[in-house]
């Protein structure tokens, strides 16, 4: 069906992690800070970056499997640090 479905497996989490960026910019745009409709697909994304990559790492195999864990252990950081940060945006001024 797709030309190439392993490369678009391998790019759900970073495409995950750029709807939670893309989500947190359009949120606060047009709701208000801390807004629950805003906040809590944020707060499931994060989680579902996680799944993803086990889900990367379960269908690899062989020494695929270890490239699957190094893209994990970069992967997931940086995706907390900017859930973290798009959090703290949609929040707004809310916690002041």
């Amino acid at each position: 069906m797709f030309p190439y479905p392993e490369q678009y497996r391998v790019a759900t989490p970073p495409l995950t992690t750029a709807m939670m960026v893309g989500w947190a910019l359009l949120s606060h745009s047009l709701l208000a800070d801390a807004s629950p409709i805003a906040l809590y697909p944020l707060l499931a994304l994060f989680p579902i970056v996680i799944c993803l990559h086990m889900y990367l790492i379960f269908l690899a195999k062989g020494m695929g499997r270890l490239d699957q864990c190094f893209y994990a252990l970069v992967h997931i950081p940086l995706a907390f640090v900017v859930w973290t940060f798009t959090i703290m945006h949609v929040n707004g001024n809310a916690f002041s």
